[in-house]
């Protein structure tokens, strides 16, 4: 019951950045399931270790099927009333997802510029099919891990929020 309720959640968060202008000025935007596997397939070989299949990006929200196939660097979005907060719905595969903590550049020094970025004192967990991560602008996240790969929609979205 409670996957059920964090898929809606998901797709309910998605929903509303894309329907989040007044006006109606934003098209709809449809891809089906093939179309959005077979760009991932053809990015994934080109490059491996993170691939995407775009659905739609905009200055507010980034909406996109992610693989990845290699633990990745570790990062945080832009902090402010609820912008760079992001929701990660995972389709397939299992990976190590770490969040919290602080971010550290393994050769020292501070985490800005180039250099490969790992996290001290966050909260490691197993993801597989059908899990749900809502991670907070500012909040340092990390795949770790990588079972042979993980697939999944992310929902990034920067909105202000009304008082």
């Amino acid at each position: 019951m409670l996957k059920r309720l964090l898929v809606l959640f998901t797709f309910s968060a998605a929903a509303s950045v894309l329907w989040a202008a007044d006006d109606g000025s934003l098209p709809a935007v449809y891809k089906s399931a093939a179309e959005l596997m077979a760009t991932l397939a053809k990015n994934a070989a080109a490059t491996p270790g993170q691939a995407t299949a775009p659905i739609v990006n905009d200055d507010h929200y980034r909406i996109n099927i992610v693989r990845r196939g290699a633990a990745g660097t570790a990062m945080a979005h832009a902090t402010g009333p609820a912008k760079g907060s992001e929701v990660h719905y995972v389709i397939d595969g299992a990976a190590t997802v770490v969040t919290g903590g602080t971010l550290v550049r393994l050769s020292g020094g501070t985490t800005k510029g180039p250099g490969n970025v790992t996290i001290e004192g966050g909260e490691s967990r197993r993801v597989t099919k059908g899990d749900v991560i809502f991670i907070p602008a500012g909040t340092p996240h990390w795949y770790k891990d990588v079972e042979g790969s993980v697939t999944y929609l992310e929902v990034r979205f920067d909105v202000e929020l009304k008082k």
